[in-house]
Order: structure tokens, then C-alpha cells, then sequence
């Protein structure tokens, strides 16, 4: 059974996921429409992008639309889509992640690591591209689930005593796709963005794996120490 909310599997998907993708969609509904000429001026996307995409110029010296757009562009830029093909795919692997975090780490790991992954990767695009483009889209903050992800992947094949080879292929995977896509779209592929937000993603997955094993460590001492220690009558 599924349906608004649910999984194939009959589960609701977090609230504060479906809060996420649901207004980054809304955004892409309305520039989309306004494309079209159904309302509002077919200018608005170019508006929008002006003042909400990453402008690397900003960080060296470039004039601002607005007092904190060299800071709010860090989020908003991840708020944007070229499209809704390029939100559809971005959003796809959110959802898909997003439920796994959510599970594996509670709810609010879901905009921690959407919001520091789309921070870092503007952070990357903005120290390693010097190109006059902007940057949208949420691929900083897909690679850092992507990133938290692979951190999981590696911790359970040590665990299980099972070869990391796979892990480390599915990392080569991503890489190559990166390059592909790149020579593939003539140069217009954020890639430091992804790079950026994958990097945060490992620093991230470190972080819950190690607190899920901290308080995994002090559950079983606890529960030890009340074994050894009798109830008293």
C-alpha cells in the first residue's frame, strides 16, 4: 500500500523530508510556470537566479544585489534548479538518502546535512572555480548524503569482516560519472560543489557513526552493570 507520504513499503517518509523537497519543488513549480508565460513575468528565473544562486565573484570583491547576499547565496543557491529535470534528479537521491539518514540517525540529521552539504559545496565551488557562471541546484547537499552514505558502507563491510573493494569502486563510480557529466556538458557541471559536499558528507558520517557507537558502547555497559547488580526486594 502507498501513497502522499509513503513509501512502497507502507512507511511515511520524515515530515521534515517531505517539508525539504516539498518547498524546493514549490520553487520550481513557480519559476517553471512563470517560463511558460501561465503567470507572473517569464523574467522571474533570471531574477531569482540574481539574487539566490552562487555568484563566486561575490567572495572577491563582486557588488552584491543585497547587504547578505554573499552569505545567504551559501544556502539559497541549493533552493534553485536550472529546470525540473535537474530538480527531479537531485530531489530523487535526497528522498531516497534522506529516509535512510532519517532511520539510521534520527530526523534532524535530514536538514543538518542538507544544509552544512550545500554550504560546503558553495565553499568549494567558491574557492576552486573562477568561471563568471553562477551555481544552483542541490548537488552539494546530495553528495554530502551521498557522502554520509559511503561512510555507513565502509563501517558495515569492516564490521562484517567483508572486503571494502566494493566500497571504494562505488567512490571510483562517482568520480567517473563526475567526468563524464563533465566533458559531457562542455564544462557546465559544478563539480566542486559535489566535491565540496561529498567531503562534508565523510566528515559527517564519521561523526553519527561514532556517536551511534558511543551510545551503543554505554547501552551495553548499562546493561551489564544492572545484570550484575540483583534487583533488590
Amino acid at each position: 500500500m502507498s501513497g502522499p507520504g509513503l513509501t512502497p513499503d507502507g512507511r511515511r517518509l520524515p515530515r521534515v523530508l517531505l517539508a525539504l523537497t516539498g518547498f524546493i519543488a514549490l520553487i520550481e513549480v513557480v519559476l517553471s510556470l512563470a517560463d511558460a508565460g501561465v503567470f507572473l513575468d517569464p523574467s522571474l528565473r533570471l531574477r531569482v537566479f540574481a539574487a539566490g544562486a552562487f555568484w563566486s565573484e561575490l567572495l572577491y570583491g563582486g557588488r552584491p544585489l543585497f547587504g547578505l547576499q554573499p552569505v545567504t547565496m551559501f544556502l539559497s543557491h541549493a533552493l534553485l534548479h536550472g529546470g525540473f529535470l535537474h530538480m527531479a534528479m537531485n530531489l530523487t537521491i535526497v528522498l531516497a538518502l534522506g529516509r535512510f539518514v532519517s532511520d539510521r540517525y534520527g530526523a534532524a540529521s535530514v536538514p543538518t546535512i542538507f544544509v552544512l552539504g550545500a554550504v560546503a559545496g558553495g565553499a568549494a565551488f567558491g574557492l576552486l572555480s573562477r568561471g563568471g557562471f553562477p551555481m544552483v541546484g542541490a548537488s552539494g547537499a546530495v553528495f554530502a548524503f551521498l557522502g554520509v552514505w559511503i561512510v555507513w558502507d565502509w563501517r558495515r563491510h569492516r564490521a562484517a569482516g567483508a572486503p571494502v573493494g566494493p566500497v571504494l569502486r562505488r567512490v571510483a563510480v562517482l568520480a567517473g560519472l563526475n567526468v563524464v557529466l563533465y566533458v559531457g556538458l562542455g564544462g557546465m557541471l559544478a563539480w566542486e560543489a559535489h566535491l565540496g559536499g561529498f567531503l562534508a558528507g565523510l566528515a559527517l558520517g564519521t561523526w553519527y557513526e561514532n556517536r551511534l557507537e558511543t551510545e551503543l558502547q554505554t547501552a551495553r555497559a548499562e546493561a551489564r552493570r544492572r545484570k550484575a547488580v540483583p534487583d533488590a526486594d
